[in-house]
């Protein structure tokens, strides 16, 4: 049992994974020392500024979607004040997919007025846009995974493992691949199908409401980072931005944290930076080599978000959907989600042709792909483009992913990639910050 009196814990990474740790310690009464390299919390879950005609807006670095069944999130936000109505637009799972190009549309959505599971049933017994045969071969598929409680023997692409079951390839390219893409932000001839199949059980096989969108209503900043940050100063917890930590040195019963300017000494060590990073940071722990010899390989996916400025009374059909064939798939409508009205945030998962193009031309093709499939919608008035280059980790088959305990005791590391469950995902960030809460704290 920890000795809350002698404990000091120095959590290094103030993204999800740091933030969720620091707030289940300072819950039960530890001493936490929180460093960010950065100015701001929250990792990609951050809000920034854009300025424009002396205006500044406030968006996300990243258009996020959470679901119901990302229940450790929810908590944590409910800890520390967050009131889901006020935060989120919750939506029943309802897929609304366009292709210009082509002129088809798939249409899914849960009958919200039947009970769970016969809601999932027909939501894909009824899906428009998909032949009878289609449609019947994707409920034996999920009667199927139900049986094997969503668990594979052997991972394999996910697009094998869809065709292997006779999901037809208008199935997957209206509906699998755009639900891979949102939930792996990895190509579907590379997706775990474990891992894949991971999101399906938690969304699909467990209450009514753990398959319904959360879409955020204010800008993440607002809903994440600051109400943590505020929950923690009140809980007595050391904050410590613009703080990179250089190095971390076992000494005797704890370990030495450095800084450019100063040295600190902690009885238990939580690394909770990104994957990439871990290589600088343990230069003075030879038993993690291992872990940075696995955490090297990895491939790294993008994430793009477009920003459009439409006129004030410019709105879309529905404040979320889902486009095929082209380069945008997905396009929010944050007039409807948070009352930036006219503002259109468009959202390019993994890798692809489009990041050979500037932001200028990509802002461009956006444009002209929404002209195309909304024809209303004039030429925007300005537009900003978010690049996050190596967004998540590719969520490839059998990748190898470290535990949250180390060879080094009361060292431990948490993050997304740490989280086997899961792709890089809020609630797995969240999930591995609270693993190595417990821990420490047993």
């Amino acid at each position: 049992m920890i000795n809350k009196n002698k404990a000091h814990v120095a959590i290094i990474g103030g993204g999800l994974a740091g933030l969720s740790t620091a707030t289940a310690l300072a819950e039960q009464g530890i001493q936490t020392t929180l460093f960010e390299a950065g100015p701001h919390f929250g990792g990609r879950a951050r809000s920034v500024g854009i300025e424009f005609n002396s205006q500044t807006f406030q968006v996300d670095n990243g258009q996020h979607i959470l679901l119901g069944a990302y229940h450790e999130t929810l908590k944590l936000l409910e800890k520390v004040g967050v009131q889901e109505k006020q935060a989120f637009l919750r939506l029943p799972l309802a897929l609304n997919m366009i292709s210009p190009r082509n002129n088809k549309v798939l249409k899914l959505a849960n009958p919200n007025y039947l009970p769970h599971p016969l809601n999932q049933l027909f939501g894909f017994l009824c899906c428009q846009g998909l032949s009878l045969s289609e449609r019947f071969a994707t409920v034996t598929l999920m009667f199927k995974l139900k049986k094997i409680s969503y668990r594979l023997t052997a991972d394999e692409p996910l697009k094998n493992f869809l065709l292997k079951n006779k999901q037809s390839n208008q199935a997957i390219k209206f509906l699998w691949e755009p639900l891979c893409l949102a939930a792996l932000n990895t190509p579907i001839e590379l997706a775990s199908s474990k891992v894949f199949l991971n999101v399906l059980r938690d969304a699909f096989n467990g209450g009514k409401t753990d398959s319904d969108f959360l879409i955020p209503k204010l800008d993440l900043s607002q809903i994440i980072s600051t109400p943590i940050l505020r929950y923690l100063q009140t809980h007595q917890s050391t904050v410590l931005s613009n703080k990179r930590v250089h190095s971390i040195q076992p000494i005797e019963n704890g370990f030495e944290v450095a800084t450019r300017s100063e040295k600190y000494t902690f009885s238990h060590v939580v690394i909770a930076t990104a994957a990439r990073k871990l290589k600088d940071l343990t230069a003075d722990l030879p038993k993690l080599d291992f872990v940075t010899l696995q955490t090297e390989a990895y491939d790294y996916q993008p994430i793009y978000t477009v920003y459009l400025q439409y006129p004030s009374h410019i709105t879309l059909p529905q404040p979320m959907l889902g486009l095929v064939d082209l380069t945008s798939q997905w396009v929010f409508d944050r007039g409807q989600l948070c009352g930036q009205q006219g503002l259109m945030a468009v959202v390019i998962s993994a890798k692809g042709k489009h990041q050979k193009l500037t932001q200028d031309m990509l802002a461009l093709k956006v444009a002209q792909e929404l002209h195309h499939a909304f024809p209303h919608l004039p030429k925007p008035l300005w537009h900003k483009v978010i690049a996050e280059k190596c967004a998540t980790f590719s969520c490839e088959v059998n990748l190898p992913r470290p535990a949250n305990v180390t060879p080094y005791p009361n060292l431990f590391l948490a993050g997304d990639y740490t989280y086997a469950d899961y792709p890089a995902t809020i609630e797995g960030a969240v999930r591995s910050g609270l693993a190595c809460a417990n821990l420490i704290l047993k």
